[in-house]
């Protein structure tokens, strides 16, 4: 724990050294957001705010995870490092497309066109979880520990797929996404540490760590945002830390700030088809509909970020409470 703690500590001076020469070369490169119009008309003074600070998330986590990890020992570290990879170029291709001076696709790209994407890269790392990494099986509270088979890759695919896409729709308030995805990296560590997987819980606290510093410049108001090159990879990469431990039934709780988000788009989408025009919500996502409500940005985050510390806290004692 000792060097999870410290390889954390140094992710997070890491990255505030580092995001301040990035922010303002990001600001130089006018990489500025364009605000959607479905966004509350309050968002209209975030336009033009610099996107991609994923980049100032992912940069030192590499960096730190080269020094803090035996990767010759522990070559299974190289699969959540390639999911971010992979899912971080498919949200810095997606960012392009939201710049108020558009470079890429306009709008960026389609749900479909990510979901798609997500799903065969779910594939593929569920495989390498069933047949290379022997991983394929699920811890339940009180009752034990049981393996699933094949079914397990379905399953594996399903929960990269949701996690990544709902971390996605929680980005949508200054250090929401950020604090959040936060939480449940320190709850998945703890969670390794007592297994006995110290480099799962070294990387969640490097992730934890950096993810941090990326808040010193994403504090309301925030200097930058960090779009789908850090939310993307952010759910893809807790997505498989959860299954790495074999705890990923615990993840909708730890995450339940995620759930909350995603399934009020779905109510929302549903229902307002459903209805011919009605809706549930003020505006969804969730923490949209609270704005609505007249609640301020910071109120909405700081009660979504009490709400995720609590899962979490709850998550980390369901997991001590499977038999060993």
């Amino acid at each position: 724990m000792i060097r999870a703690l410290l390889s954390g500590g140094a992710a997070f001076v890491l990255t505030v050294g580092f995001g301040w020469p990035m922010v303002a070369y990001l600001r130089a490169q006018r990489t500025g957001k364009a605000i959607s119009e479905d966004q509350p008309s309050s968002h209209l003074a975030k336009a033009g705010t610099p996107t991609f600070g994923g980049l100032v998330i992912w940069v030192p986590t590499l960096i730190v995870t080269a020094v803090a990890v035996d990767w010759l020992e522990h070559r299974s570290i190289l699969l959540p490092l390639g999911v971010i990879a992979a899912t971080g170029a498919i949200g810095f291709i997606d960012d392009l497309g939201t710049l108020q001076e558009r470079v890429g696709l306009r709008g960026g790209l389609s749900w479909r066109l990510k979901v798609a994407l997500l799903t065969v890269l779910a594939a593929v790392a569920a495989w390498i979880l069933y047949a290379q990494l022997d991983v394929e099986s699920v811890n339940v509270p009180w009752l034990g520990h049981y393996p699933l088979g094949p079914a397990y890759m379905a399953i594996a695919v399903v929960t990269i797929v949701a996690t990544t896409s709902a971390v996605a729709v929680t980005d949508g308030l200054d250090t929401l996404a950020g604090g959040t995805t936060l939480f449940a990296f320190v709850a998945y560590g703890v969670i390794a540490f007592v297994q006995g997987q110290d480099f799962v819980a070294t990387f969640a606290f490097i992730i934890a760590g950096a993810n941090l510093g990326f808040l010193w410049y994403n504090a309301h108001p925030a200097r930058v945002f960090m779009g789908d090159t850090g939310a993307l990879a952010l759910g893809a990469s807790l997505a498989v830390v959860a299954l790495m431990t074999g705890h990923w039934l615990l993840l909708p709780l730890i995450g339940l700030a995620f759930v909350a988000e995603a399934l009020s788009n779905v109510i929302q989408i549903a229902y307002f088809r459903l209805s011919g025009g009605a809706r549930v919500f003020r505006r969804a996502p969730l923490h949209h509909h609270f704005e609505e409500l007249g609640w301020s940005e910071t109120t909405v985050v700081t009660r979504f970020w009490m709400v995720g510390i609590a899962a979490a806290m709850i998550g980390v004692a369901l997991a001590l409470a499977v038999p060993a």
